[in-house]
């Protein structure tokens, strides 16, 4: 049993260290997922009438 926790906590340590790689050294070699949109988007709002 110990030793699927420390399984665990390891897949979680390193699925956190590939979370931190991504976001730091993303934008360098995926540079489209980072960016933007290239376009203004608007979307009319009604408020709730009391």
């Amino acid at each position: 049993m110990w030793r699927a926790i420390k399984l665990i906590f390891w897949l979680v340590v390193l699925a956190a260290i590939a979370l931190l790689a991504y976001a730091y050294i993303g934008p360098v070699f995926f540079p489209g997922d980072f960016e933007p949109p290239l376009r203004e988007m608007r979307q009319p709002v009604t408020l709730g009438q009391d």
